[in-house]
């Protein structure tokens, strides 16, 4: 399950970034829309052919908590892809080792993680290492880096609502459910765009070429992804689910250099190795933290017969 995981996510980003700056369409939106309309089709059928059951969403939690969800998601799947247009795979997967930082701050805005000194003094580490990588970066382009930052900042935002909104109110849905309710809504928000900003250049221009069955590829690989990452966290565990995506960002960094010829120099490396040690450190704490919350989870049921029949014996007494 980690190596198909692996495999897909490399999958899909190697083919949005194939054809976006190298088949003839460099238009993000429009395959960002193709990727949705797929899986929200596909989501559907199997949901209505009765292969899987959706969970039932209420209108007043739709609106709080699904649309929001949608909009930030298509937010960060647009300036994400846009990325592509500029900037290369390896010194993309770099950038997103800012994932953790940028999410921490967040949660800390949100209330949903505590402040440490010992988290801020990680976070730091991750960022010096990003700054460092991307100093070392050849070909920088500003507005490449303004998108990518843009899509984490979209991320974090969309995962830390995921957690106040959809599990305070105890709402769990598996992928097939979460596409069948999300990617709708995100592909209208990403269809507006597309009809004002993308289609009129699509139009007016000579050299665009569509190659369906890539397009399609994509897409088939966006909705199996999804997939690969229920059994993954279902089958294994947190602390595999951070390695494989320590593995996978170091392969699509190779994948990267050998495919397409990506520029990696070697003070990105070191930059890049120093994010990547304050990552890892990052997870192993998050994880410990799930350990610690779960034993306390499992203590908690035990220590309830002992304070019963401790009152059980108090009211003898009393008697």
């Amino acid at each position: 399950y980690m190596f198909l995981w692996i495999g897909l996510s490399a999958a899909v980003i190697m083919i949005n970034k194939y054809v976006l700056s190298m088949s003839g369409f460099p238009y993000p939106v429009a395959l960002t829309c193709t990727h949705m309309l797929f899986c929200a089709t596909l989501a559907f059928l199997l949901v209505k052919l009765g292969f899987v059951e959706a969970v039932n969403i209420s209108a007043d939690t739709y609106l709080s908590c699904i649309l929001p969800i949608g909009l930030l998601f298509a937010g960060t799947l647009w300036l994400g892809n846009a990325a592509y247009l500029y900037l290369s795979v390896s010194f993309i997967q770099m950038l997103k080792a800012s994932m953790p930082m940028v999410v921490f701050i967040v949660g800390v805005l949100f209330a949903t993680e505590k402040f440490t000194l010992k988290a801020a003094l990680n976070m730091l580490v991750v960022g010096t290492g990003i700054a460092i990588a991307s100093y070392g970066e050849i070909h920088f382009v500003v507005i490449g880096v303004l998108l990518q930052v843009g899509s984490i900042a979209t991320e974090s935002v969309r995962l830390t609502l995921v957690q106040i909104l959809l599990q305070k109110r105890g709402i769990k849905m598996n992928p097939v459910s979460t596409l069948y309710h999300i990617a709708p809504c995100c592909f209208v928000f990403l269809f507006l765009p597309f009809i004002y900003i993308e289609l009129p250049k699509m139009v007016a221009d000579k050299n665009l070429r569509v190659n369906v069955p890539v397009l399609l590829a994509s897409a088939a690989c966006a909705f199996a992804l999804n997939m690969s990452v229920f059994l993954l966290i279902g089958k294994t565990s947190a602390l595999t689910m951070n390695v494989a995506g320590v593995i996978k960002d170091w392969l699509l960094i190779l994948l990267s250099v050998v495919m397409y010829h990506s520029p990696v120099t070697r003070t990105q490396l070191m930059g890049y190795g120093l994010a990547f040690v304050g990552v890892m450190y990052y997870n192993y704490a998050k994880v410990e933290q799930m350990k610690q919350s779960a034993a306390a989870a499992q203590k908690a049921p035990e220590k309830q017969p002992l304070m019963a029949a401790e009152s059980g014996q108090s009211s003898k007494g009393s008697e």
